[in-house]
């Protein structure tokens, strides 16, 4: 009997089963929280914003708990609620652009879920934030020279995510995520056993 030949994924089938969260770095502006909700929805799990738990928790914006008590005390807040959306039951989680930067942070990532960084340059990065008061570490003089800044300090360790996806300026948000679930599906122990491609 002929082999079977491969069927293109049916989009009435279940979603591919998490076993491991799925965890979004990288820029602000790389469009970890638009991804984040379209991966969610395709993959049939919660989307949780660990910069939204902070200001629930703190009834206070990120700019506000910068300006009041310090990027110190922000960094904190954000390593507990990272810790325990990772204790939770597999989501997609989207992070803060500073979150990976802390080495406890990317242990409790590698030992909970898969990191996966969304990787944009400088210019669309800029495009998407040039026109939002909402980035505190941005309110200097010259942002988009801080952005760069930030960038190329940043980078070498975004670099050290499991999973990285290049952002394209041209890409909708759907395809994006369809993108960042193809790289998944060849990424050992995401999906649950049985699961071969991206059929959501």
């Amino acid at each position: 009997m002929a082999p079977t030949p491969p069927q293109a994924p049916d989009p009435r089938r279940a979603p591919p089963a998490l076993a491991r969260s799925v965890v979004l770095v990288g820029m602000m502006g790389a469009g970890k929280t638009a991804v984040g909700t379209q991966l969610a929805r395709k993959l049939g799990v919660a989307f949780l914003d660990s910069d939204e738990e902070i200001v629930r928790a703190a009834n206070r914006s990120v700019a506000e708990i910068f300006a009041r008590d310090g990027e110190g005390f922000f960094r904190a807040r954000e390593s507990e609620v990272l810790a325990r959306l990772l204790a939770g039951p597999p989501a997609v989680i989207s992070t803060g652009g500073g979150a990976f930067l802390a080495e406890a942070n990317r242990k409790a990532i590698a030992a909970e879920g898969v990191s996966v960084w969304l990787k944009a340059d400088l210019d669309l990065l800029w495009s998407r934030v040039r026109h939002k008061t909402t980035r505190p570490l941005l309110r200097t003089a010259d942002p988009k020279a801080t952005l760069a800044a930030l960038l190329e300090a940043r980078a070498p360790v975004y670099a050290l995510a499991q999973v990285a996806v290049d952002a394209e300026p041209d890409l909708s948000i759907e395809g994006m995520a369809d993108k960042v679930i193809a790289a998944l599906a060849v990424t050992p122990g995401i999906f649950s056993a049985g699961h071969k491609g991206a059929g959501a």
